[in-house]
């Protein structure tokens, strides 16, 4: 007998939210009732129950306002573009009283800066597209940031967004109703196989840079995680084992530009995410990514992207 006959979803979809988010998060649910009828009950919220626009202009209709909602089992706030716009003191009310009633609630993605906002995340460990965790750390310190596919928890479930909500649901599709049908759903979404949470979001070093010395591999991942605090070539180079002129060689063999260059590339691309996701000035951010003197950041960011950071604020942000 299955001993959770049918769980409720409901999803509140907020204006230029990810379509493949919320579509990767209703199939699974949708094929795992044709093989256990039942299995899940769902319903589609937005702020004021009109329709919601997706993000690639598609607009969905609802089945309510929140305000229609006292209580769910399991609520997931699906966003995506600038989340923060759309973000009201109600809602946060709303969502911090099924909190107290003991919803368990989830986020898609940028919909973690909701919850966030809320301050629903105090201490939690969650997961989102690892594009928008640096502007997610600047602004809400206090949550602690995995770069897993989907991290679950008994009170929060989020997911990476994109295909990584359909890994997310099979899981929880195995733990409520046996692996079984886990496996069936996986099988109609010809999926292959279902991913584990602590599978690495992106493509590894090798498969990204095409590259697959060890040493260089090593030198790639010591220089994203000190994008703050940039290290010398000298001390590159000794961290991984070589010399000063083997790293150079290295990079120059394999990827035909200096360790500096590349490292340079790296903070400024890191930069242009926290630019275009967040409210630091280009000061903080300049000094968030190595940048002692903002002209110098100002100069190289110009170069590389073709235009200043004050004429980038405006560019187009992160969505999935």
């Amino acid at each position: 007998m299955d001993p959770h006959p049918s769980y409720d979803y409901h999803f509140l979809l907020l204006p230029e939210f990810s379509f493949i988010g919320f579509a990767a998060l209703m199939e699974p649910l949708r094929i795992a009732n044709r093989f256990r009828p039942g299995a899940s009950r769902w319903r589609i919220l937005s702020e004021d129950g009109g329709p919601v626009t997706a993000s690639n202009g598609i607009a969905i209709m609802t089945d309510g306002a929140i305000t229609d909602v006292d209580h769910c089992d399991c609520l997931f706030v699906i966003t995506s573009f600038n989340p923060l716009d759309h973000y009201t003191p109600a809602l946060g009310a709303w969502l911090r009283k099924l909190d107290r009633q003991g919803t368990v609630l989830g986020a898609i993605d940028t919909g973690c800066y909701i919850l966030a906002e809320a301050g629903l995340l105090n201490g939690a460990t969650v997961t989102l597209h690892w594009e928008a965790i640096p502007a997610f750390m600047e602004r809400y310190p206090q949550v602690k940031v995995s770069q897993e596919l989907f991290k679950l928890t008994p009170k929060r479930l989020t997911s990476a967004g994109a295909v990584a909500c359909v890994d997310m649901v099979l899981e929880l599709i195995a733990q409520r109703h046996g692996h079984d049908l886990a496996l069936t759903v996986s099988d109609q979404l010809v999926q292959g196989r279902i991913r584990e949470p602590a599978e690495h979001q992106r493509m590894q070093i090798t498969r990204r840079y095409n590259v697959h010395h060890k040493k260089l591999v090593s030198a790639i991942k010591v220089m994203e995680s000190h994008l703050e605090t940039p290290l010398t070539t000298e001390a590159l180079a000794a961290d991984v084992g070589l010399t000063r002129r083997q790293l150079e060689r290295l990079f120059s063999s394999y990827l035909q530009r200096s360790p500096a260059s590349f490292y340079l590339r790296l903070r400024l691309e890191r930069s242009r995410h926290l630019l275009q996701q967040t409210d630091l000035s280009i000061v903080e951010i300049s000094i968030a990514c190595g940048f002692e003197s903002p002209s110098y950041f100002s100069r190289a960011y110009r170069k590389h992207f073709a235009c200043s950071p004050r004429e980038d604020r405006q560019g187009p942000k992160y969505a999935d």
